[in-house]
């Protein structure tokens, strides 16, 4: 296990405007902090200020409500994609809008501004707004929970917008719901481990989206990843990424 220390939250400017965020802090974190500690990495950072992408593993259903607070902790509020037809519901979609999430087409797209090319992408700019995004698009199936082989989205919105891609990998949401689990066991209580990494130095890809540009830049994103998550299990991440493409594995199993 990596050498971790514990933080507070960090009174950024972002945390100092009145938000949502506030109205949500109040009411989960305390509940929240009665099932989970965090410990992070002695160089677990957070950018106080301008856009970024920000792209940690995925093996539990907890994860968001974890990496959501533990940002929060690090001083940025926590924006997901979302998938757009929710942000029709009454309560939900007002609450999505209210917190700046950004909402994202059944086929995986941004929905498009008409004053702006980029989207989305381009109002979490103007905004100097961060993003979460799960480069795997769903829970890992790889059975020792490293991460699988990752998706483009994370680097092809990296490569379009120009925001920074930083890598972030955390450990024990597993022990607090595992895979597939329905339920949370929240006693006693459970310690989570974050690490983030530097952003991603993506210049040799600069001005290209091909899909020869995105795999490899993908791969690189996924590797830092695993190395992160690594470092937290003390453990060396695999050689070969489990590929769902080449292997089945039982939906319903269990870690």
């Amino acid at each position: 296990m990596s050498d971790t220390v514990k933080m507070r939250s960090t009174a950024s400017a972002e945390k100092r405007w009145p938000s949502v965020f506030w109205v949500l802090a109040a009411l989960v974190l305390p509940f929240w902090s009665l099932m989970v500690r965090y410990r992070f990495t002695p160089e677990s950072r957070l950018p106080q200020r301008g856009s970024f992408i920000l792209s940690p593993n995925h093996y539990s259903e907890i994860d968001p409500i974890a990496m959501g607070a533990a940002v929060w902790h690090l001083g940025r509020a926590p924006r997901f994609l979302a998938k757009a037809s929710l942000f029709k519901l009454p309560v939900v979609g007002w609450l999505l809008r209210a917190s700046g999430q950004v909402p994202v087409e059944r086929d995986g797209r941004t929905r498009s501004s008409a004053s702006n090319p980029l989207g989305a992408a381009g109002e979490l700019i103007r905004r100097e707004a961060s993003v979460i995004v799960y480069p795997e698009g769903s829970l890992t199936r790889d059975p020792d929970l490293w991460p699988m082989r990752g998706k483009s989205g994370a680097v092809r919105l990296a490569l379009e917008s120009g925001m920074p891609l930083i890598p972030v990998a955390h450990w024990g949401t597993q022990r607090l719901m595992p895979r597939y689990g329905k339920r949370i066991h929240p006693f006693p209580r459970k310690t989570i481990e974050i690490a983030v990494g530097e952003p991603l130095d993506l210049s040799r890809f600069a001005g290209r989206t091909d899909q020869r540009a995105v795999t490899e830049a993908t791969d690189l994103l996924m590797a830092e990843i695993s190395r992160l998550l690594g470092g937290l299990r003390g453990e060396t991440p695999p050689n070969e990424r489990w590929d769902p493409s080449k292997h089945q594995q039982n939906e319903t199993g269990r870690f």
